[in-house]
């Protein structure tokens, strides 16, 4: 095994799952359920997630602590978006919650991982 730790679970589950939200994200207001015929505007509420992509994949600390308190924001519009009418966009906030919830744990994990190896422990 290797001690790379862009190679661990938090890393791989962080890396995972921002894509995917990213791709939920895009298809949810462009496709599967957007506010108006044709897509929405709303679709650019990606863009965001695009930004920290190269801190995320390098493994950088710092990317990894701001952006776990970034994706709160992801994850509330989708708790919030939950009790919408359809059902198609209903699908769509859950997974949202689910790509959220699981990035925001791999945040915590991999910053507590890369503490404690910097102590050495």
């Amino acid at each position: 095994m290797t001690n790379d730790k862009r190679f661990s679970l938090p890393h791989t589950a962080a890396v995972a799952s921002l894509l995917l939200l990213i791709a939920v994200s895009l298809s949810w207001e462009l496709w599967i359920a957007p506010l108006r015929e044709g897509g929405s505007w709303l679709a650019l509420k990606a863009l965001p997630l695009c930004l920290p992509l190269r801190g995320i994949f390098k493994g950088r600390v710092y990317t990894f602590q701001y952006c776990s308190m970034f994706i709160l924001i992801y994850f509330a519009e989708a708790v919030m978006r939950l009790f919408d009418a359809s059902v198609a966009s209903r699908w769509c906030a859950a997974a949202a919650l689910l790509c959220s919830s699981v990035f925001f744990v791999s945040c915590l994990a991999f910053v507590k991982q890369a503490r404690k190896a910097a102590k050495g422990v």
